[in-house]
């Protein structure tokens, strides 16, 4: 843990560099791609750079590793180290560049505070940047083993075997390895990363939940990444290279570069046979329908509420197949919310025979539809439950406060973030 001197200094200076880790971190990537512009090609997410969000996520996490040492010197912010080592670990991240990103790192710190960076600064944050690479180090190094990799060669070659489109902008890819030997384990809920040569020579990477467990083989859905503003963001997100690339060329018999399964929100053991919540908004669903595939194919008898949000029934992936699980499984309920869901004369239609107006909400074989944004206090929620949460950062913040609202523990509240997590508490 943090030393006594250190945490003096880190305390002192905290309120500095927080101020300024937008600053800092903006510099240290500008510095860090100038060095090393392979690592802007061949590992970084090119759109996340561009709209700032992995600025912000690297400052985001920094500031909270150091602040949660000072708060809390004999404890570390586990959970969100395993989420970060679990992405490193999908990425092919390698212990050697640690030592890269500290070197950057600090050269950005004293160019943007200056004087105030002083030798004993320095060996205070260099202390706090340590801690926090050998922890992840460390869950990196035992993750890998788990997924029978390491030193960061997590990259196999797939074959895509079939292509479902599940709506006009997702599509299903069905992936066997194409050198014959088994799949990797998984777990529901996990994630693969997938790897593809751009036409401008650049090889990027994205990460894709599991939506399936089909037999010798891997089943990703990715949704294409149209160019658009975020509520709040000061210009325009680029179109997404990977999606874009996987939706207009990969139709069946090419080869992608695929990671193990990775990702620590998943479907526990642990959690006994508690009642069970999944929350999703958009191409969140994926890893909600792989853990009802999970469910229905044990034969679950647990109470299950699935709940998703989208524009439309014609935009919502996995809708048939929602229906189908929820009905295979015993003690299972679908809620859906549709954004434009209303048709010509004020009606809400489904698109499976289900019709209601405006202020009704219509029940049909275990599956709720309502119209507008997802409301989780219209649902009785039983004792003990445990919810799963995964959509855009704001979708999943306003569900968590009306989860902890509604009395579900934080502990038992687990989400997953694809791109930077920019935190939801």
């Amino acid at each position: 843990m943090l030393s006594s001197e250190s945490a003096k200094t880190v305390t002192a200076t905290l309120p500095a560099v927080s101020g300024a880790i937008d600053e800092i971190t903006a510099l240290f990537y500008e510095k860090l791609f100038t060095a090393h512009p392979e690592l802007l090609r061949d590992l970084f997410n090119r759109g996340n750079q561009a709209n700032g969000s992995q600025r912000q996520a690297l400052a985001g996490s920094i500031a909270a590793f150091a602040g949660h040492l000072v708060a809390h010197p004999d404890s570390r912010p586990d959970t969100m180290l395993a989420r970060i080592a679990h992405k490193h670990a999908s990425l092919g991240v390698r212990e050697d560049q640690y030592p890269i990103v500290r070197e950057h790192l600090f050269a950005a710190i004293a160019e943007v505070l200056g004087d105030a960076v002083t030798d004993e600064v320095v060996r205070a944050w260099d202390e706090v940047y340590w801690l926090m690479a050998h922890a992840l180090i460390a869950i990196e190094k035992r993750i890998g083993a788990e997924a029978g990799v390491q030193d960061g060669r997590v990259w196999r070659p797939y074959r895509v075997a079939g292509r479902i489109q599940e709506t006009d902008e997702v599509a299903t890819f069905l992936l066997q390895p194409a050198d014959g030997a088994p799949v990797p384990p998984s777990r529901p809920g996990q994630y693969v990363s997938v790897q593809v040569q751009l036409p401008d020579g650049a090889r990027q990477i994205r990460q894709y939940s599991l939506s399936g467990q089909p037999d010798g083989g891997l089943q990703i859905s990715v949704k294409r990444v149209a160019a658009g503003r975020r509520a709040g963001a000061p210009s325009e997100d680029p179109a997404g290279e990977v999606s874009g690339y996987l939706h207009a060329y990969v139709h069946g018999g090419e080869i992608l570069y695929v990671s193990p399964p990775f990702g620590d929100v998943v479907l526990s053991e642990e959690d006994g046979e508690g009642p069970l919540l999944f929350a999703s908004a958009g191409i969140g669903c994926t890893p909600m329908i792989g853990m009802l595939s999970h469910l229905a194919a044990a034969g679950s008898r647990r109470r299950i509420i699935t709940a998703h949000a989208d524009r439309s029934p014609a935009t919502h992936p996995f809708r048939t197949d929602l229906r189908r699980l929820t009905d295979k499984l015993t003690h299972a309920t679908a809620e859906l919310w549709y954004e434009e869901g209303l048709q010509d004369g004020g009606e809400l239609q489904d698109g499976e025979g289900v019709r209601c107006d405006r202020a009704e909400q219509v029940t049909a074989e275990a599956v709720t539809v309502r119209t507008g944004l997802m409301d989780l206090t219209q649902l009785s929620l039983p004792a003990g439950t445990t919810a799963y949460l995964c959509g855009p950062v704001p979708f999943m913040k306003a569900a968590r406060t009306q989860l902890l609202a509604a009395g579900v523990p934080a502990a038992q509240i687990h989400y997953e973030v694809f791109g930077p997590d920019l935190g939801l508490s």
